[in-house]
């Protein structure tokens, strides 16, 4: 009976050691399947891999493409800056001081060469037209009491030393009414005109060349002298733009080549311009070089010192290219978006998301560089790219 007992004890105690060793490997079994379906989850929300439905493709209008090899305009990009000629400038000034009595024009105003720009006035103006009028008489005198003593020596019933001062005074009076005469053509007045009677005492300032004012600096009431201009203006017309080029590009460049540009702060309008020089030195502390090109057709908008960006297109060369609305920006890089898998099962495609160098664009499509190796007719998206990045991006939020 004992030993019956004991038998029946040492049952039990196997019976429970096995279920407590079963129990445990349930549990570790368990502890390891959590992990795997942990580090799945992370895999699946790695921030370059994107999943989306088949619905969700189709909903989208997504649509796959492969890398092409394109015939492509290659381009060199530089930046540069609008110029205009000092040559094509001018402060307009006056060759006499005064007090300015009004202004014929407005900053932004076109004006034409000859055109009023302001009118001003001074107590010597006035003055100088008498002398001028004043040394007419007096040389009229002066010419008339030369010819008297000369006719007078002549019949032998003169002195020749009043012929000869009649002539010099008659020389000198000819020597002051010449140099006023040039000062007063200069004042803008016409000295065969003036008479008595029509003394002016204002003069006006005139603009020097056809242009702009692209500065006003006097105001009714200020005085103005030779070294203080009235205003600015620049020919937009000669405006050309300096493009600074690598030295390593020079070589690709040509007189007559076509540049494209924008401004660098609004790059809404593309203008053209023709390379006319190339420098042969570099520019300051750089190894960039100046290219001079005149602007081409419409100028609207353009002002002197704008910032542009130039592009200068080159001989057409084969190149990995995708069409333009695959690639997708964010942070200041270019992505695509490469198949990676496709489960059948559960209807469900896997992106990855690869970085790309932008190069030319034409005709739909944009030359890439991958910065890692794509399988060879891989497949991409090259519509809805835009889509696959959103939701990469929320995904990404939503697990922060």
């Amino acid at each position: 009976m004992k030993s019956l007992n004991f038998n029946f004890v040492r049952v039990v105690v196997i019976f429970l050691c096995a279920s407590l060793l079963l129990f445990a490997c349930k549990n570790e079994s368990s502890s390891v399947e959590t992990q795997e379906h942990e580090h799945n989850e992370e895999a699946v929300h790695d921030e370059n891999v994107v999943e989306l439905t088949a619905e969700q493709f189709k909903t989208m209008n997504m649509q796959f493409g492969t890398i092409e090899n394109k015939e492509l305009t290659a381009i060199i990009k530089a930046n540069g800056i609008l110029k205009v000629p000092n040559n094509d400038k001018a402060n307009v000034t006056s060759l006499f001081g005064g007090v300015i009595t009004a202004l014929k024009i407005q900053e932004g105003e076109e004006v034409k060469k000859g055109q009023i720009i302001a009118v001003l006035s001074n107590p010597e103006i006035i003055e100088l037209q008498e002398n001028y009028l004043t040394t007419k008489n007096k040389l009229a005198l002066a010419t008339l009491e030369q010819q008297r003593q000369k006719t007078l020596n002549e019949g032998n019933a003169g002195v020749l030393k009043n012929l000869q001062q009649a002539e010099n005074e008659l020389k000198l009076f000819r020597i002051q009414q010449t140099a006023l005469r040039e000062k007063i053509r200069l004042m803008g007045i016409n000295p065969d005109a003036l008479n008595s009677s029509n003394i002016r005492s204002n003069i006006v300032v005139k603009a020097p060349i056809d242009g702009v004012i692209s500065q006003l600096f006097a105001k009714i009431g200020s005085y103005i002298d030779v070294s203080s201009p009235v205003a600015e203006i620049v020919d937009n017309n000669s405006l050309h733009l300096d493009l600074q080029v690598f030295e390593k590009d020079l070589p690709l460049l040509h007189q007559e080549q076509r540049i494209h540009f924008t401004l660098t702060n609004n790059p809404v309008n593309e203008y053209d311009a023709e390379i006319y020089s190339v420098g042969a030195s570099f520019v300051n502390n750089s190894k960039t070089v100046s290219v001079h090109a005149n602007v081409l057709g419409n100028k609207k908008g353009l002002i002197d010192g704008m910032n542009i960006t130039g592009l200068v297109s080159l001989s057409k060369t084969t190149t990995p290219a995708v069409k333009t609305d695959a690639i997708v920006e964010s942070n200041g890089r270019n992505y695509i978006f490469v198949l990676a898998h496709y489960d059948k099962k559960k209807k469900i495609y896997t992106f990855d998301k690869i970085e790309v160098i932008k190069g030319t664009t034409e005709v739909g499509f944009t030359a890439i560089s991958p910065t890692q190796e794509i399988a060879t007719r891989a497949k991409i998206l090259t519509e809805g790219a835009f889509f696959a990045n959103a939701k990469l991006v929320n995904s990404g939020e939503h697990e922060h």
